[in-house]
């Protein structure tokens, strides 16, 4: 078995010889035959992330004596101020990670992209996972929730309860209006989702991140806005991928958020998943016990874990959580005027581990 590092866009290393893939189709056609391939393992993915945020990418792939592929890592290089350099398996989402025929081709997976880390000199190599890494040092205490969904809208209504279904119809006193679609949905998305992450104290993305993404990918993305009195009061971002349909981001005006405007915003995103013929509905990550949790556990799902790895690190060594001056960092944020945070957060935002 041999371990080959394909320098994707934005790697300065000679992109010469044998060590190159031999075309993005093989990467892809490995995936399309791997049970725990993900949307964002694509190559398309980690190239919309090159052009957006100018990021390196490092493709490792695994090939057994006769040259085929085994197995396949992605790795998103980032720099910040603050973090500095990070090999990540892939940042802004859940899931990454290696991908091999065998788990003894993704343990060398991992080795190889420990001595890429290395010799590139990055601070922290994290590798984010549906799957358990024993021998690693790894952090849990991010969890997803995920809703196995039945084949139509009233067998969900009825296993949803009296009690939620009470709350998704209380935004109807205000005659809601519901539009699903793509790139002429984008900006009412992001002037809500840019309010909101400002709320939480966290810089948000550049818009234009969501612009390449759904020109890219519009095939794999559904925008869900929630209208009232004319105006965007809720909006989601959904991401297709198989049988599965995760929410990455989702928010709601702070002022609209007691007309149960989430909770319908949620119901229609239940809706398209289940209209693409989606099996599982992703809820995406929170924190243990915090509020989003408990509100996404509300709707009748399993909690599963998610393992991030970090092969640079000592078994048991502390990860996770950057302390009091993380704390103060989002409370300052918070504070500042909405027109100032949307100018610097696309500055400030592609650095941060998130």
């Amino acid at each position: 078995m041999s371990i080959l590092s394909s320098p994707g866009p934005g790697d300065d290393r000679n992109a010469s010889g044998p060590n190159l893939l031999s075309s993005p189709q093989e990467w892809d056609s490995f995936l399309d035959a791997h049970p725990r391939a993900t949307l964002y393992h694509t190559w398309r993915w980690t190239e919309l992330l090159h052009e957006v945020f100018g990021f390196s990418v490092h493709r490792l792939a695994a090939r057994d004596p006769s040259g085929r592929l085994a197995g396949v890592l992605p790795l998103v290089e980032q720099q910040g101020p603050i973090f500095g350099r990070r090999l990540v398996s892939l940042p802004f989402f859940n899931y990454g990670g290696p991908l091999g025929l065998s788990e003894d081709v993704e343990q060398d997976l991992l080795a190889q992209a420990a001595e890429l880390a290395r010799r590139r000199g990055v601070a922290t190599l994290e590798i984010r996972d549906r799957t358990p890494r024993h021998g690693l040092c790894v952090r849990t205490d991010k969890w997803t929730v995920e809703l196995a969904l039945p084949r139509d809208a009233n067998t969900l209504d009825r296993q949803l309860g009296a009690k939620l279904r009470s709350q998704i119809r209380r935004a109807d006193r205000e005659e809601p209006v519901i539009a699903c679609g793509g790139a002429e949905l984008v900006a009412e998305f992001y002037g809500i989702f840019a309010a909101t992450m400002r709320d939480l104290g966290t810089p948000v993305h550049p818009r234009r991140f969501f612009e390449v993404l759904i020109e890219r990918l519009a095939s794999d993305c559904t925008v869900v806005v929630v209208r009232l009195r004319g105006r965007a009061a809720a909006a989601a971002w959904l991401t297709h991928f198989r049988d599965r349909t995760e929410i990455p981001w989702a928010a709601s005006l702070r002022e609209r958020r007691t007309s149960s405007v989430n909770m319908r915003l949620y119901w229609e995103c239940l809706l398209q998943a289940m209209q693409r013929g989606s099996r599982v509905f992703d809820f995406g990550r929170s924190t243990v016990d915090s509020g989003t949790y408990r509100f996404k556990l509300q709707w009748g799902g399993e909690a599963r874990p998610l393992f991030w790895a970090y092969p640079l690190l000592p078994t048991g060594a502390a990860t996770g959580g950057h302390g009091r001056l993380a704390q103060a960092a989002q409370s300052l944020w918070s504070r500042m005027p909405l027109p100032l945070a949307n100018r610097l957060g696309p500055l400030t935002s592609p650095g941060l581990p998130w």
